[in-house]
């Protein structure tokens, strides 16, 4: 389990790739305490995760032919800066660290007109079999896939983590 860390300038955060955006907030997306919903916050940082899922190969095609996928086990999302309609925003992802069976991750939405950090979203995954729906180790080219993303999203700054979640080390028996 990795500790909290400080909170990323917007900078650092569109050094990572860029999986969604940019996009123009809509009125649509607008609560009534006139700012974005929460749950766009969510649904856009959801598809940055799923976009890197993607790239590494847990796709459609690879449910489909091997009947294995992620279940998501734990997620938490923090708020740090208000996105507003009319804004540009965009989430840029990346790997914090993975065991043979499970996926730390991260997303960031940043506020491309203000130039701010706006939520994060950490997510831990597990690599399932979608026929026992048990954890199962990654196949030694999905594991190798899961290094290739974490080393394209290897930064200089700690991923700022909840602190409560993560990949967990298993107690000695």
């Amino acid at each position: 389990m990795t500790s909290p860390a400080e909170i990323p300038s917007y900078l650092q955060v569109v050094a990572l790739p860029r999986e969604c955006g940019p996009l123009l907030v809509p009125s649509a997306y607008e609560d009534e305490n006139g700012h974005m919903n929460i749950r766009h916050y969510f649904d856009l940082e959801a598809q940055a995760i799923a976009e890197v899922f993607d790239r590494m190969g847990i796709t459609d095609d690879y449910r489909t032919t091997r009947g294995q996928g992620f279940f998501t086990a734990e997620h938490h999302i923090r708020y740090y800066a208000e996105v507003h309609v009319g804004d540009h925003v965009s989430v840029h992802a990346r790997i914090v660290d993975r065991s043979d069976k499970v996926v730390h991750a991260m997303a960031f939405l940043v506020d491309d007109t203000t130039e701010r950090l706006a939520s994060t979203l950490e997510v831990t995954a597990t690599h399932v079999d979608l026929i026992s729906r048990r954890v199962v180790p990654f196949a030694d080219d999905v594991a190798g896939a899961v290094d290739r993303e974490r080393a394209g999203t290897d930064v200089a700054w700690p991923a700022p983590v909840c602190g409560a979640m993560g990949v967990r080390a298993r107690a000695a028996r």
